[in-house]
């Protein structure tokens, strides 16, 4: 049997003074059909990167809305990680394509995952392209299969797009985060479009007073006194954590007192990021103001927290980004948030409202400027901003649109609580 992630337990009506009235009673109504339904999520790895994050909330909550959910992580050797890192890029738009032995190797390690995974569940929900194969080995199942897509394939890789469309073809559903997204092919099934989400209680979004924040910050060196800048991302070129060096030098020579975090983790289906963490670590040259931290350096969800709570400014310069959590999880924060106009970001941040979106280093350092000029307007955006999360991005939001879907593939009446779904094609 494929590994078995233990979720823990939360409780809806934990977020009823978050959520509105109208929404918990819909999500009480749509789960009602859907008792005792056995659901199971399928993924790469139970840590590290947005998927996770939102697996440890959104499982245990259906789990209280009375749905059996099972998270089971798939088995892959390096070879296959260095198979999948390349798939990963290529669909935002890497050049570099797969050779013979690296399709056979994704091939083989979908059908050993696949004989690992017992046929017993009504929806099988597949995130990603690591285990988007696995369902070639199920022509039987009376399960309703789901693709979940995370990231960003406006612009992919032909070849490498190709290649795993097949799959995609098979399943009941896909979703994605946001309609430019969609593949523009014949024969693909319903997609539909909802974007991701936070959990406002969770350990890395809960509130957190600027007085604890400063004293956890602290811990790692970092002078409390001085302003800070904060990017919380995976060491990936998509997130430019060099660009975000550049920008802040840049800001550095307007206030030499700002300092810099640059905060990721290491997940084990990722060996690029080592690559990636030490040309980091090398392009910094030793400044003493910049600190570049992982979970290595025990740094978990409350330090991550604290970090963004403590930063006078958080910024996401991501060159691709499927949507960008860490922007949801700063503007929740009512931090100011300055981000790359990317992906799903620009989803979430209307430029001069509520955040700032930048295209280049030097407009980056440009906003961070004016944040550290004026931070009494930059605050006012930034309320903006944890307002628009709320209303969008939160986890109730999310868990009733699974519970829709769940319904219309079973044929149940969702009448009044639609999802938006497009044609492929279209």
């Amino acid at each position: 049997m494929l590994q078995l992630v233990n979720v823990g337990h939360k409780s809806l009506a934990d977020y009823a003074t978050i959520a509105t009235r109208g929404l918990m009673a819909e999500i009480r109504r749509l789960a009602e059909p859907l008792a005792g339904k056995r659901v199971v999520h399928l993924s790469a790895t139970a840590f590290g990167g947005g998927v996770a994050e939102i697996n440890y909330t959104l499982i245990p909550l259906m789990q209280d809305a009375g749905l059996e959910v099972e998270w089971r992580i798939i088995r892959g050797g390096e070879d296959f990680y260095n198979v999948t890192k390349l798939i990963h890029n290529a669909l935002q738009g890497n050049p570099q394509g797969l050779d013979d032995e690296q399709r056979e190797i994704f091939r083989r390690y979908q059908a050993e995952n696949a004989a690992e995974l017992e046929d017993i569940y009504d929806f099988v929900v597949v995130h990603d392209p690591q285990p988007v194969g696995m369902i070639e080995h199920f022509p039987e199942s009376r399960a309703h299969w789901v693709w979940r897509g995370h990231i960003d394939f406006s612009a992919p890789n032909e070849s490498v797009f190709d290649f795993v469309l097949p799959w995609i073809k098979r399943y009941d559903a896909a979703i994605f985060h946001m309609r430019d997204y969609v593949p523009r092919r014949e024969g693909l099934p319903p997609c539909y479009i909802w974007p991701p989400a936070i959990d406002p209680l969770a350990p890395k979004n809960m509130a957190l007073s600027s007085e604890d924040a400063a004293y956890i910050v602290d811990q790692f060196g970092i002078d409390v006194e001085r302003p800070l800048l904060t990017q919380v991302s995976r060491f990936d070129p998509w997130k430019d954590p060099l660009g975000v060096i550049d920008a802040y030098r840049i800001v550095k020579n307007r206030f030499p007192e700002i300092q810099l975090a640059l905060v990721g983790s290491m997940a084990h289906d990722d060996p690029e990021g080592w690559d990636y963490y030490n040309q980091t670590v090398e392009y910094a040259g030793g400044d003493p103001d910049v600190y570049i931290l992982s979970n290595l350096n025990n740094v978990g969800s409350v330090e991550v927290n604290a970090f963004q709570v403590h930063s006078s400014a958080v910024l996401q310069k991501s060159i691709r980004e499927g949507f960008g959590l860490t922007v949801t999880e700063a503007l929740w924060k009512t931090r100011p948030t300055v981000a790359g106009r990317v992906g799903g970001i620009v989803a979430q941040i209307q430029d001069g409202e509520t955040g700032w979106l930048v295209d280049s280093a030097a407009e980056c350092a440009e906003a961070c400027v004016e944040i550290l000029r004026d931070p009494r307007e930059a605050r006012q955006r930034a309320l903006y901003g944890k307002e628009f999360v709320r209303r969008n991005f939160l986890t109730p939001r999310l868990l009733r649109n699974w519970l829709v879907l769940f319904n219309q593939l079973l044929g149940n009446d969702t009448s009044g609580a639609e999802v938006a779904v497009v044609s492929a094609a279209s």
